[in-house]
């Protein structure tokens, strides 16, 4: 089957989870889009796929540009982007291809608690997680680094570093990607004004799509690897949504700047702003990699305290603080990565690193299974833990999320704040913290169905399923 999805753009349909885009014009290699009819994008409003193609455009890009099934229109890059560039052969790392929350990603902790013996003490629990979690687009954390030595080594040593200094137990990083932190961060990369915005905000939520979500396990769907996770049906966990920040936003601001000016230097030209890129290799893609891990280790820092500080807000409210870490994984990041024989700078912006069986970055006790990939839905649909497999195409890349629908803008004018709390309540949800126009902004309707999308992962041999968990309660910014 053949759609036109754009002026210049044709979409081959090649199985019923993959379609083609074409070569043509100044693309360097096909665009792949893992998704259903259902599920495109609508090409008269989102620009997405046209995004695909243009990043097919940079300096060194190999094999194809991949979309995951929740894509949608982003900056630069398309969320939900996969996009690959060989290192020694003069390959271009771009800001945009990461995004502003550098390290924006998702903490899954498993209390050793069935749902029904939560349920008494739900609205206490509530209460003491809306009192510890700071969240909101102002001031306010968990850890309020004592200058710059301290910040220096959140930069430098991201989750690690927390745990070193009491926020923690040292199992927490064994379950973590990188185990906590990236070794190559630059925190001379970092310039003053990320600096500034930085000390503010470490352990703390934010706004917009981030948020804490009390979910049970209403679904086990792969009873072996559910069993390696820890997952079983009414286990209560908490998943945390959060990066890095303004000081991952002020990172991207100044590279995208910084890169702009340098593209000439070394003859590169692209066909949008937002795509601006330099060498890996380059003095700017050099300190722009630096910075970025940076980032990515305040972002695992950030979520580090945060799951300890809801640890805390168990054990007060409900008399079971001892919660483990499942997983923690970063859903936007660039990563130097070795595929067969190539050194590949990998951007993932909007998709989730997934793993597979036997990969020796995995912890001992989860490489027999693969990755956990942890994918959230809308506020109170539901989320899923995957599992990396075999084989899959994309770079070892899965989904990240249901996958925006609506802009802000459009989603607030579906609904009101007062008819989708009591939505929420009348489906036992408890919600915590949101603005009026953050629940709004918030709502379901702008989302796709995470259940399609999830099925399209998987029908695209990207990961596997092993688990739904359902809210019962959620605190947003």
């Amino acid at each position: 089957m053949v759609v036109k999805a754009a002026a210049s753009l044709e979409l081959v349909q090649e199985t019923p989870y993959r379609w083609r885009i074409e070569r043509q014009g100044a693309m360097r290699v096909p665009g792949v889009v893992f998704t259903t009819r259902e599920l495109l994008p609508d090409l008269s409003a989102d620009q997405s796929l046209a995004q695909v193609a243009a990043v097919a455009t940079l300096p060194g890009v190999v094999e194809a540009v991949y979309a995951m099934p929740d894509v949608h229109w982003g900056y630069g890059f398309p969320i939900g982007g996969v996009a690959a560039t060989d290192v020694d052969r003069g390959g271009v790392v771009s800001p945009g291809g990461v995004g502003f929350d550098i390290s924006c990603g998702v903490r899954l902790l498993l209390a050793d608690l069935h749902l029904d013996r939560l349920r008494p003490r739900l609205t206490a629990l509530m209460d003491a997680l809306a009192d510890a979690i700071p969240r909101g687009m102002g001031r306010g954390a968990v850890w309020r680094p004592r200058g710059t030595a301290e910040l220096e080594g959140i930069l430098a040593g991201g989750a690690r570093y927390a745990v070193e200094r009491g926020h923690g137990e040292p199992a927490d990083l064994d379950r973590c990607e990188d185990r906590g932190a990236l070794a190559d961060a630059d925190p001379g990369a970092v310039g003053a004004r990320a600096r500034e915005r930085g000390l503010e905000q470490v352990g703390s939520l934010g706004s917009g799509n981030h948020f804490l979500e009390v979910e049970a396990v209403t679904e086990v769907y792969d009873e072996r690897i559910a069993q390696t996770y820890g997952l079983w049906p009414g286990r209560v966990c908490v998943m945390i949504h959060t990066g890095s920040r303004g000081l991952g936003h002020q990172i991207c601001t100044d590279f995208v700047r910084r890169m702009e000016t340098a593209m000439d230097r070394y003859g590169i030209s692209v066909p949008d702003r937002q795509l601006a890129c330099a060498p890996v290799s380059s003095a700017e893609g050099g300190a722009y990699m630096g910075a970025m891990a940076a980032a990515a280790n305040y972002g695992r820092a950030n979520r580090q305290l945060l799951g300890q500080a809801t640890r805390h807000a168990f054990d007060r409210a409900v008399g079971h603080g001892d919660l483990t870490v499942l997983y923690d994984v970063s859903h936007n990041l660039a990563k130097i990565e070795t595929h067969g024989s190539r050194r590949l700078c990998v951007h993932r912006k909007g998709a989730t690193l997934a793993l597979p069986p036997g990969h020796e970055d995995l912890p001992p006790d989860l490489r027999p299974v693969g990755q956990p990939v942890l994918v959230p839905g809308s506020m109170g649909a539901g989320s899923y833990v995957l599992a990396g497999v075999p084989d899959s195409p994309a770079f070892a890349s899965a989904c990240h999320g249901a996958g925006r629908r609506l802009s802000r803008h459009q989603a607030v004018k579906t609904t009101t704040a007062a008819r989708l709390r009591a939505e929420l309540q009348a489906a036992g949800i408890v919600v915590r913290g949101a603005s009026a126009r953050g629940l709004t902004e918030e709502t379901p309707e702008a989302y796709k169905d995470v259940d399609a999308v999830v099925d399209a992962c998987e029908g695209a041999g990207l990961a596997r399923k092993v688990a739904r968990l359902a809210p019962v309660g959620v605190v947003k910014g």
